[in-house]
């Protein structure tokens, strides 16, 4: 007998999976069987199986044939007419600046807030503070004469220079300050608190009207009592001026 002579290439062809073979395979792989397998590879339908991830997706080190598998989480269920609430007083954010002072408003009386605890609930008037006139006693600018109580604080601003409002709240006044405050606008913000916008040159509010923390609410200006372009901003607790800024 006479051997015949190798085939070079019978292993490569060997090596090479024909369609049938694959999907045969993979159906007994996957636990369709081999042959449910050689049925569909032989009814020529392509075998998709898709598989539901609901988390990361880790490699397995118990293989050396680096098969992944998925860790199981449990599912997170709630009846369908469970209410879902929170307390929005309660929630403090960067974003939200009004929560700490709905929340230090909330928690006790207006009156009895200390200083550290105010400090900082209330959002600049203008875009830049620079102190012109303090809060309290002082010679007035006006009659030079001594001992003038200054009710808020002046802050330099060229007539024009956009106002906002401190926090969200109620416009509960627009108009003329006959005891020297020119054009004046006043925001209620809950629970005895409110603010005080003066000398303006024009205002773009109107009573009633809700506005929210940063709001454009006017123009700086000088009238009324005043000697130049300024803002002088109030802020008022039950009724009484107090030192604006125990509250920016």
């Amino acid at each position: 007998m006479v051997e015949r002579p190798r085939d070079p290439h019978r292993d490569e062809r060997r090596s090479r999976r024909s369609p049938f073979r694959q999907v045969t395979e993979f159906a007994a792989a996957s636990g369709v069987g081999q042959k449910a397998g050689i049925a569909l590879a032989a009814a020529g339908l392509v075998l998709t199986v898709t598989v539901p991830v609901t988390s990361p997706v880790m490699a397995s080190n118990t293989g050396a044939s680096g098969a992944l598998s998925a860790a199981v989480q449990p599912d997170v269920t709630a009846a369908a007419a469970a209410k879902v609430d929170f307390s929005r007083t309660a929630i403090t954010t960067t974003g939200d600046p009004d929560g700490k002072l709905k929340q230090l408003l909330s928690a006790q009386s207006v009156g009895s807030i200390t200083r550290a605890a105010s400090a900082g609930t209330l959002g600049a008037p203008l875009d830049q503070l620079v102190t012109a006139s303090p809060f309290g006693y002082r010679v007035s600018p006006i009659t030079g004469g001594a001992g003038e109580f200054h009710r808020g604080q002046d802050f330099a601003a060229q007539c024009g220079t956009a106002v906002h409002a401190a926090a969200s709240g109620t416009v509960t006044f627009n108009g003329w300050h006959p005891f020297g405050g020119g054009n004046r606008v006043v925001i209620d913000h809950g629970n005895g608190l409110e603010t005080t916008y003066n000398h303006l040159s024009s205002a773009s509010v109107e009573v009633g009207q809700k506005v929210s923390r940063g709001d454009v609410i006017a123009l700086s200006g000088t009238t009324g009592a005043s000697t130049g372009c300024h803002l002088h901003f109030e802020v008022m607790v039950n009724g009484d001026v107090v030192d604006p800024l125990g509250w920016l």
